[in-house]
This record gives structure tokens, C-alpha cells and sequence, in this order.
């Protein structure tokens, strides 16, 4: 068994935190607890390895960017920027997230307990093989997908109440790649233009179930209940919707 590694990050700043984080991994270091952490920005930032890192408290933004391999999981909320330009790994979030959660995230995977803010998956991008992955639990803010060119996103929407839609509007707002599923109705009002709804095919069912197999076994919930409620497909409809803005 990996031998754990606990910090107390309480006044520990950023910097000598993250040195320290580079340096356990570094070393073969299998998991690291970091306790009383309050705010410290770019925990994990451009960290490499197969570590899995424990966080009691709150980080600052950007946990995680550039990460490649790590898997994060915070017991509590994240702040913005969760994943920025992640290549691969996981960050599961007991809690909630900020804005522009997986911004430009070129790999792995994120899990949401709750809900995320304003742009998650804005500029999120598939490369080869890899699919940037966000499952959230709950609801998003406007700008959800913006400008997505690649991943997968799923919005559960396990915060609303009975009855109670998602409320983000210019949801794929520039989309021009990959897929958004939100469980239960949108409006079109609510709709970028660039983006079309699809009914599920087999594929689409197999990947939503893998994906909220994984979910609730992260959060402890039930699967059968969460996939008994209709799921909206989009998709983008043009490749390149600006392109002709920017043509001779």
C-alpha cells in the first residue's frame, strides 16, 4: 500500500505548496492529503504523474491546469478555472465549481457533485484519442459549451427542484465540435444558434450510463433514478460558424 503524505496547508503559500506537491511525485509519492487548505490557486498546476491528491477545504482557481495523469478530489467547493487546459487525469468535486470550469481542457475528466458557474467547457477541445469528459451533478449558469470544439459535457440537473428547469441560456453558444446531453428540456430560446437538438442513439445511451455509473460512484447516489428522465442531445451544426467573418 502507498505510503499517504499529509500536509497541513494552513498560511502555506501557493508556490512553496506546489514545489513541495512537484517534488512527493517526484518521488513516487502515491497519495497526498492536503489539509486546511484555503485558497491557494494552481494546486496540481502542470503536475505529472499517476498521484492522487486528497483536498480538505477550499483551492483557489485553476486546480489542476495543465495537469497530466493526477487524479484530485476535493471534499468541499472549487473555485474558477478548475481544470483549465487539463491533458489528463480527474478532478472529482464534492461540492461546487466556479466559473469557466474546464476551461480549454484538452483531456480527462471532471465530476461536479453540484452545480458549476458562468462558461464551464468553454473552448473545451478533443486531440486525437483524447475526450475531455465534465459530468455535472447539478445545473450550470449561461455560456455552458461556449465555443466548444471537441469533449463531452453532461448536466444532470440533481439540484433543481420537481418541475424546475435548468435556467442557462446561450447554452453551445459557438459550438463547433463534440456533444452536450442535459437531463430533461431546454427551451430554444435558451439555445446558441450555432447548435441542434438529436434523439439518443445506442452509443449515446452506453456513454450516459458509463458516464453516471461513474458519477454515483463518486457521490453515492442512484443510477437507475437519475437515467429514468429524458436526456436532450446537442450538437453543432457547422464545423466553422465563423467562418465567413473572417474570409477574404
Amino acid at each position: 500500500m502507498d505510503k499517504i503524505v499529509k500536509i497541513n496547508a494552513e498560511g502555506v503559500k501557493y508556490r512553496q505548496l506546489n514545489i513541495k506537491l512537484r517534488e512527493l511525485t517526484a518521488n513516487g509519492t502515491g497519495k497526498i492529503e492536503l489539509h486546511n487548505i484555503c485558497g491557494q490557486r494552481y494546486i496540481g498546476t502542470d503536475l505529472e504523474g499517476a498521484v492522487e491528491i486528497e483536498i480538505f477545504g477550499t483551492p483557489g482557481n485553476d486546480l489542476g491546469a495543465f495537469m497530466d495523469k493526477p487524479r484530485i478530489t476535493v471534499h468541499g467547493n472549487a473555485q474558477d478555472g478548475c481544470g483549465n487546459t487539463m491533458n489528463s487525469g480527474e478532478i472529482i468535486i464534492h461540492g461546487h465549481a466556479g466559473d469557466i470550469t474546464g476551461l480549454a481542457a484538452r483531456g480527462g475528466r471532471i465530476f461536479v457533485r453540484d452545480d458549476v458557474g458562468y462558461r464551464a467547457g468553454i473552448h473545451m477541445k478533443g486531440y486525437n484519442d483524447k475526450k475531455p469528459t465534465i459530468v455535472i451533478g447539478g445545473t450550470a449558469q449561461d455560456f455552458v459549451g461556449e465555443y466548444m470544439a471537441g469533449g463531452i459535457m453532461v448536466l444532470l440537473g440533481l439540484t433543481l427542484s420537481k418541475g424546475e428547469r435548468h435556467k442557462a441560456c446561450f447554452i453551445g453558444t459557438g459550438m463547433h465540435g463534440g456533444v452536450i446531453y442535459i437531463r430533461g428540456d431546454v427551451d430554444d430560446y435558451q439555445l446558441g444558434k450555432e447548435v441542434d437538438r438529436a434523439e439518443l442513439n445506442n452509443e449515446d445511451n452506453e456513454l450516459l450510463e458509463s458516464l453516471v455509473g461513474e458519477y454515483v460512484e463518486y457521490f453515492n447516489m442512484n443510477p437507475k433514478e437519475i437515467m429514468s428522465t429524458r436526456f436532450t442531445k446537442l450538437f453543432p451544426r457547422w464545423l466553422r460558424p465563423y467562418g465567413r467573418l473572417y474570409a477574404y
